[in-house]
């Protein structure tokens, strides 16, 4: 099965799918991470100087920056709970991506957002793993010394800051489905006309470079219309200062302090790393995805 496949039943929605999308979080989060770095620091800085990153020119002097003075570890700071993330989060919206089209669209969109709720403590170590820069005086050494001191310092709540713009996000997995879905459709509709024309047979009428630009053009569409979400998410999740108090109260301080200080252009900030992160992501993910469920499907018919 695949996103925008309409002539599957319910029946093909198996551990294959899940196994395909984890698969493809896991290569996506391996080749793109310090992008996803940039892009976190990115959005926390700038305002009222809210932010323990040092400024970054553009996303060229961010990359080299970090690898001057932290190295590879500081490119792939929060790998480990971002593949965690991923592979859950890509696993399930594979599984049950589907759906989103169909009238089953009020449970899915109930479904992730009981992933979300399950997801967040490891979002939140990720975007304070990225945010650590040298010369923090007491930096986590890892995702689970983490856990344990945020809910020693700051009890169990603090491992769901972020969670209202995060549950908004939902709707970033249910655009980029939807879009991926009806742009499949056009382009099978447009390969298999010109198939008829040739009089050649319609079998697999999509490649990689195919559901690479499917992946690119649904990513975007999500991206434009969510990516404010992301940089009130990032904002709330930042560690507290010395004294241990947040950064920000709640998500409408954020947006307050946000567009007084900075304007619109505040709610995008890192959207260029972002897109230069997740567009050939999103290409790659739904390429490894097809791919594998091609695999899949190929071994159950030799059986």
């Amino acid at each position: 099965m695949s996103p925008g496949t309409s002539t599957k039943s319910p029946e093909t929605w198996t551990w294959e799918n899940a196994a395909a999308g984890a698969t493809a979080g896991f290569a996506t989060v391996a080749t793109f991470h310090p992008l996803d770095v940039v892009r976190t620091r990115f959005q926390v800085s700038g305002g009222r100087g809210l932010s323990d990153v040092p400024p970054y020119r553009n996303t060229a002097h961010a990359v080299y920056t970090i690898a001057r003075s932290e190295g590879l570890r500081g490119l792939y700071a929060g790998f480990y709970p971002a593949v965690l993330g991923s592979t859950v989060s890509w696993g399930l919206y594979f599984f049950l991506g589907r759906m989103i089209s169909s009238a089953h669209s009020t449970i899915l969109s109930q479904l992730q957002k009981q992933v979300c709720l399950f997801t967040n403590p490891i979002w939140l170590v990720k975007t304070r793993m990225q945010l650590q820069t040298p010369g923090h005086t007491s930096p986590y050494s890892g995702f689970s010394d983490a856990l344990r001191t945020i809910l020693t310092e700051e009890g169990w709540r603090a491992l769901y800051r972020g969670i209202g713009p995060g549950l908004l996000l939902v709707t970033h997995g249910a655009i980029q489905f939807t879009a991926y879905e009806e742009l499949r459709k056009g382009m099978v509709f447009a390969k298999t006309k010109q198939a008829r024309a040739d009089n050649r047979g319609n079998e697999d009428l999509l490649n990689s470079v195919d559901y690479a630009v499917l992946g690119a053009g649904s990513k975007l569409s999500a991206i434009l219309l969510t990516y404010p979400y992301q940089v009130i998410r990032a904002r709330l999740q930042q560690r507290p200062g010395s004294d241990g108090t947040p950064k920000y109260s709640d998500s409408w301080h954020v947006v307050k302090e946000t567009a007084r200080y900075e304007g619109a252009r505040g709610f995008y900030r890192g959207i260029t790393s972002n897109l230069l992160k997740n567009l050939p992501a999103a290409s790659l993910t739904f390429v490894v995805y097809e791919n594998v469920i091609k695999l899949f499907k190929a071994a159950k018919e030799k059986k």
